[in-house]
């Protein structure tokens, strides 16, 4: 059956950078940055948790390690197939389950889980109302007082990308792929070139929008990278543990501050139902 989902969202996954894109430097920030919050506001184990999008299980695998009762959902083939291997991999700490499926459509019974991630559909469903069913989705299925953990990739991404990184305003198309991003978030890549693929870039407002409308209470928006990914020095930075350090301090500092939260790559919508 299909999806409804982008061709090309399963040809750019389909050539397998995904396992390791979160292994070093900016995608390094990213996961730590994650994992920061999501520690910090998912009450501790014993708890069923519902990884929707979870790619190849980095998350996934890691909360597993914690006790955590982890079911990974994703709708690449190949993602799960790389997750169910991690999982085995870690033979004392498996996965629950990791199988296909569709973030509109979870077949979790209502209230079900102690926590979803949604750390990549909305991302990839570009209609408003396909979010909208995703998030519904994570709210039917969790328990009361159960938490969410929704990415978003910032509307600014692909600009910040282009101020930041040496020639990439030299190529036209990936200026018109700015130009579009910021007149409506509607992330296309017409071209060969390995950008990223298509997809939603939200404002900030946009995701706690989404999320209110969706029935989720007490939703708060926080940055992942902030501004620290698009500096010059940031991989010397990043490589030297002091600094290091200071730069998780500080984004943590300002991770809810609203004219940091759209300056990075992505930002994180955490409610609860």
């Amino acid at each position: 059956m299909d999806s409804g989902l982008p061709q090309e969202m399963f040809q750019y996954y389909d050539k397998g950078g995904e396992a390791g894109r979160l292994s070093g430097g900016a995608g390094e920030l990213e996961r730590l940055r994650t994992q920061d919050l999501i520690l910090r506001h998912l009450p501790p184990p014993p708890l069923l948790v519902l990884d929707v999008g979870g790619a190849a299980g980095v998350h996934a695998l890691w909360l597993a390690k914690r006790d955590y009762d982890v079911h990974l959902i994703d709708p690449v083939p190949g993602h799960v197939e790389q997750a169910r291997a991690a999982s085995d991999a870690q033979p004392s700490h498996r996965l629950g389950s990791a199988t296909t499926g569709d973030a509109r459509e979870l077949w979790h019974a209502d209230t079900s889980v102690d926590a979803v991630l949604i750390l990549g559909p909305l991302y990839h469903l570009t209609e408003r109302a396909d979010r909208m069913r995703a998030l519904e989705e994570a709210y039917r299925v969790l328990r009361p007082g159960g938490v969410v953990f929704a990415a978003a990739i910032s509307r600014f991404a692909s600009m910040m990308s282009g101020l930041a990184i040496p020639d990439l305003l030299d190529d036209p198309d990936f200026v018109e792929i700015i130009r579009q991003d910021l007149r409506d978030g509607q992330h296309r890549n017409p071209t060969e070139k390995r950008y990223f693929t298509t997809s939603f870039f939200h404002h900030p407002d946009e995701l706690r929008a989404e999320m209110v409308a969706a029935g989720f209470a007490d939703t708060k928006i926080a940055a992942v990278e902030g501004p620290a990914m698009w500096t010059g020095s940031f991989d010397a930075d990043w490589a030297d543990a002091g600094k290091r350090a200071l730069i998780l301090e500080f984004l943590r500092t300002t991770e809810e501050e609203p004219t940091i939260i759209g300056s990075g790559s992505h930002f994180l919508g955490i409610a609860h139902r």
